[in-house]
């Protein structure tokens, strides 16, 4: 029989590894004002986000950056494969972005006149009304001259031009040359993305502390809910640990969809650590005697293949949309299935041999405490 509770150390230490450098990156983010550590996407920082791709293909991601600081914005860029640049700078009002308005074509003389003439000779015709008439003849034939109405706008028309976010692109385009496109253009004010971040922040501590109490109460002994609630916080420091690492190294960012990625993590990791638990509690009462630690080894083996399938089955489920579901939701997915794997992990290796830890300190806390009354009471009876 596998002692896992044996070597529970050897676990231990695993973990350990894993969740100290995410933690050294995570302390990063404060320390390095955003250069290091977590990325945060503008929902949480506030902030404008601008997608441009110059004609120039050369163009680099540090040239765009030195443009903005040179007017005073600080700009995170990457580069994308598609050479459009992801800017991230300091927020610019959208109501200074003015598009230009769409035109409207207008038609050459003859084809106006021969249109004129087509709705003057419908109207007394039939006694059809004017509006019906007067649209078939807008829409005749096209003029003999063969000219067509102007193009629709293209990308380059809805570059701002005016106040600050003009001033950009006439300076980008000064430095770097013509912009060919922009993608996008958001901005996301400090009010609205201080609010999502507290209502993450009440979202989770509400749900850990919901899990401790109920856990708790369900085993009639809060180590149970303890050790639960310490390898719910080991999976989230790993999840948000691996992407202060991507953050860092590959600007991976942070998104609205990465609360809902925890919160099921969360769920998950305390699933799968109540189905150990809950077989340590039925086993204690069957096997009531035997050694602690023996029949939590005992229990996890019993529970070792559910807890395993079930988490596979999730996690081929996850690769596959990882893969193949798009960018819209990738972070999404790469946070739900490293949350996945953190969990069932923790919940076999981590938290039942936390409960045992815990149960042999307690113990030995009480021996000693059993060791020192009894010589007292015998010298008071002397």
């Amino acid at each position: 029989m596998f002692d896992i509770i044996g070597k529970r150390r050897w676990f231990f230490l695993l973990s350990g590894l894993v969740t100290i450098p995410g933690l050294i990156f995570i302390l990063l983010t404060p320390i390095s004002a955003g250069a290091a550590g977590l990325q945060f996407t503008i929902d949480y920082t506030g902030g404008t986000t601008w997608q441009l791709r110059f004609e120039n293909p050369n163009v680099t991601a540090d040239q765009v950056a030195s443009v903005f600081k040179a007017n005073g914005l600080q700009a995170i860029v990457v580069r994308q494969g598609d050479k459009f640049m992801d800017i991230k700078t300091d927020p610019i009002d959208l109501a200074e972005v003015a598009p230009t308005p769409t035109p409207i074509p207008t038609l050459p003389p003859s084809a106006s006149a021969s249109a004129g003439a087509s709705a003057s000779a419908s109207a007394p015709s039939a006694g059809a009304s004017p509006a019906p008439s007067a649209s078939a003849g807008a829409s005749g034939s096209p003029a003999p001259s063969g000219s067509a109405s102007p193009p629709p706008p293209t990308g380059n028309t809805e570059l701002p031009t005016t106040g600050k976010g003009g001033e950009m692109v006439k300076a980008l385009e000064a430095a770097l040359g013509p912009i060919a496109e922009q993608a996008s253009l958001t901005t996301i004010g400090p009010v609205v993305s201080a609010d999502l971040i507290n209502q993450a922040l009440i979202l989770i501590l509400v749900g850990s502390v919901g899990i401790l109490l109920w856990i708790t109460y369900r085993f009639q002994d809060v180590k149970f809910g303890v050790t639960a609630l310490v390898a719910l916080v080991h999976d989230v420091i790993v999840v948000v640990g691996i992407f202060a690492i991507l953050g860092t190294f590959l600007r991976v960012e942070i998104d609205a969809l990465f609360v809902t990625a925890m919160l099921t993590v969360i769920g998950f990791s305390v699933h799968d650590t109540i189905v150990v638990f809950d077989r340590i509690r039925e086993n204690r009462a069957r096997h009531a005697g035997e050694p602690f630690a023996e029949i939590v080894n005992h229990s996890i083996l019993q529970t070792f293949a559910r807890s395993i399938m079930t988490s596979f089955t999730v996690v081929l489920t996850l690769l596959a949309l990882l893969l193949f579901g798009g960018s819209a939701i990738r972070n999404f997915v790469l946070a739900l299935l490293i949350g996945i794997i953190s969990g069932t992990y923790s919940s076999i290796f981590n938290a039942s041999p936390l409960l045992v830890v815990w149960n042999n300190w307690e113990a030995r806390r009480l021996g000693r405490t059993g060791s020192t009354r009894a010589p007292r009471t015998r010298r008071a009876a002397s």
